[in-house]
């Protein structure tokens, strides 16, 4: 007999059992606005569906810690080497240093005691040339993604405030480090947009990360922090697989438990995000034991894409996995996958010292892999929906720091993008003749930010939580030029 009487859904999604998975839960949770505490009667949260037509389903983040030195890679000048030990002051270009120009934050000029500055504009360390068919010039120490470029947009005029390492942090969230903490653009994907395979994470993270950036969800909640992985199949992530060997039949009865437990307490604290996270997952765990192993088997590879990806050199092998786990794990439904490469302490890019040694060695590790990533997603038809982007926390300053070093420079420096509906072969905005300002087109970090949540199909503004409400700089404005 049914009853007339409506049953609360929180009484019985209590009384459910192995029928509603972890994930099930948290959204139906979500969506009863008991995740997170709403007094706003008109906020909706979101459907998991892009607000508009998206040209990009997937995200490749590639960070590069430390601080790349934007004038021998992606943005080179020639004049730095016109100028050599040279100050500022002695060149044509003195009026960088206007302090109306500086405002932005402090910069590092450093005088003597008769006031000249001590440190002298230092040439550039290796060659550049002209690229593909758009003739885009670039260092010599990129000749693989350089190969590329005709798929790639370069922005040569971002900037940031951040003029130490918490950059880092600033670059993936938008907002200064000591501001506090907010959700970084993973995090937001992830809190966006729906699932594309229930069986692996949507929002993955490889390689170290500072303490300073070790989380993404900050107030949209843990469940919306990337899961961190490792390109080994035998141990890919941590608590991946049980301490001692258990039948599958033990794992589900142990899993079964743990669900309805978890099930029980969320009905009881509804409002705790802690623990909806938690519950979702456990249960994606469960089925990440055997699809994650799975994806970070490279096994089924031919030699040529081995070959594609560098691994079959001890330079490029560990990056160049990370950079073919990246495709498997879009091939597979992934969305946003970031990683970091060379983090620890500073960052492996921060070459206040030996500039040349330090960026030969860190170029040689991710040229390659990167370009085979770029090459590999193309020949397969998903470069048109995947966004790969390539950025560092800031550039280098073009005078020295010691003998053969530069120091963080936060004014002008470069980031490029591609695939996903980004126009090839073109560059956007400039920086002056040494590649001190950003003098055109410039962006802050979040115009990045704006441009890959344009092309996900997502409005920044529609997902805005109760209660955090955002600085108009935090949504970015989309770089529509770079756009096809």
């Amino acid at each position: 007999m049914l009853h007339s009487c409506r049953q609360h859904r929180r009484s019985f999604l209590a009384d459910m059992g192995m029928g509603f998975t972890g994930l099930a839960l948290g959204a139906m949770l979500s969506k009863d606005g008991v995740v997170r505490a709403n007094d706003d009667p008109t906020w909706q949260p979101p459907t998991g569906q892009p607000h508009f037509t998206p040209k990009a389903k997937n995200v490749i983040w590639l960070f590069m810690n430390g601080g790349v030195s934007h004038m021998e890679s992606f943005d080179p000048k020639p004049e730095l080497t016109k100028y050599a030990g040279k100050s500022i002051n002695e060149t044509p270009y003195a009026d960088v240093q206007n302090p109306e120009k500086l405002k932005l934050a402090r910069v590092t000029v450093i005088n003597d005691a008769n006031g000249q500055q001590r440190n002298k504009i230092y040439p550039l360390q290796v060659g550049y040339r002209k690229y593909g068919e758009s003739g885009i010039e670039l260092s010599d120490w990129v000749p693989h993604v350089g190969s590329c470029v005709d798929d790639i947009a370069v922005i040569r005029s971002m900037w940031t405030t951040d003029d130490n390492h918490g950059a880092q942090t600033q670059f993936h969230s938008g907002r200064h480090m000591l501001d506090g903490e907010f959700p970084t653009l993973g995090a937001w994907v992830d809190y966006g947009l729906g699932s594309l395979n229930d069986n692996l994470p949507q929002f993955i993270s490889m390689g170290n990360r500072e303490y300073w950036n070790a989380k993404d969800g900050h107030y949209l909640g843990p469940a919306h922090d990337a899961i961190p992985i490792r390109v080994d199949p035998t141990n890919p992530l941590d608590f991946g697989k049980p301490a001692r060997h258990l039948t599958e039949r033990q794992q589900q009865v142990a899993f079964d438990l743990v669900g309805q437990l978890n099930r029980q307490r969320g009905v009881e604290y509804p409002n705790d995000p802690a623990l909806a996270a938690r519950i979702k997952a456990y249960e994606l765990a469960f089925r990440m034991q055997t699809s994650v192993p799975e994806t970070l088997d490279f096994a089924s590879e031919t030699q040529d894409i081995h070959q594609l990806y560098g691994l079959d050199n001890p330079a490029t092998k560990e990056f160049g996995m990370q950079m073919l786990a990246c495709r498997r794990l879009v091939e597979r439904g992934v969305r946003f996958i970031q990683v970091q490469h060379g983090a620890g302490g500073a960052g492996a890019w921060d070459a206040h010292g030996g500039l040349k040694a330090n960026h030969t060695k860190n170029f040689e590790s991710v040229d390659k892999p990167v370009a085979g990533l770029l090459k590999d997603l193309k020949q397969r038809g998903l470069l048109d929906s995947t966004l790969v982007i390539f950025a560092s926390e800031f550039g280098r300053t073009p005078g020295t720091q010691g003998s053969d070093g530069r120091d963080h420079h936060i004014f002008g420096f470069s980031v490029w993008m591609a695939g996903g509906g980004i126009k090839g072969g073109v560059v956007h905005g400039s920086t002056d003749e040494i590649g001190f300002h950003a003098v055109e087109n410039r962006h802050y970090v979040t115009d990045i930010h704006a441009t890959i949540l344009h092309q996900m199909g997502l409005d920044s503004r529609r997902l805005e939580v109760p209660g955090r409400k955002r600085l108009d700089i935090d949504h970015g404005q989309v770089i529509q030029e770079i756009i096809a």
